[in-house]
């Protein structure tokens, strides 16, 4: 069964909760959006608060997917460019499929709908996207129609010893 996505949904206890459920489930299954595991929901906690207070300043709009049971299940952060030079792309962050989701087309489905809001913004041409290194992500959003136009080398350090790529992915709207 599909996901319902929804963009700006209102902002509530279950939403915040689900969003931090969300969030501690993908990076406790190995996912690449932020942290290590383990983690606790506490340890993410802030990096939530982060999110909301852009979105409540309007520098950040947010596309969440809930399953049929109405549960939070994808999410991405759609992120305005306040440089002045930069404000006709935007950046697309913490990008989480539920892992009890994953394997069924979703993500594809997350990313698509990303795209289909922010070409609803005014002037926004271009959405950019980070990714580590190491996970085959860059295959993923490859094949959703990105494309790899820059690579830091080891800039992201999971653990001593083991330092990944930044990769920056990019989409074209027009």
């Amino acid at each position: 069964m599909p996901l319902t996505f929804t963009l700006d949904p209102a902002v509530d206890a279950a939403l915040y909760d689900g969003i931090l459920d969300l969030w501690t489930d993908v990076t406790n299954a190995g996912g690449a959006v932020g942290f290590v595991p383990p983690v606790t929901r506490e340890e993410i906690r802030p990096e939530l608060v982060k999110q909301f207070v852009a979105m409540a300043e309007g520098r950040s709009r947010l596309l969440v997917g809930h399953d049929e049971e109405g549960r939070v299940a994808a999410t991405a952060f759609l992120t305005f460019n306040t440089h002045r030079l930069m404000t006709h792309w935007l950046w697309l962050y913490t990008v989480m499929v539920h892992p009890r989701h994953q394997g069924r087309g979703y993500g594809r489905e997350l990313l698509a709908t990303a795209a289909n809001a922010a070409r609803s913004l005014d002037g926004i041409e271009a959405i950019r996207l980070a990714c580590r290194g190491g996970l085959g992500l860059e295959r993923f959003y490859a094949s959703c129609g990105y494309k790899e136009v820059g690579r830091v080398p080891g800039a992201i350090r999971v653990a001593p010893g083991d330092d990944r790529d930044d990769v920056i992915m990019h989409l074209p709207l027009m």
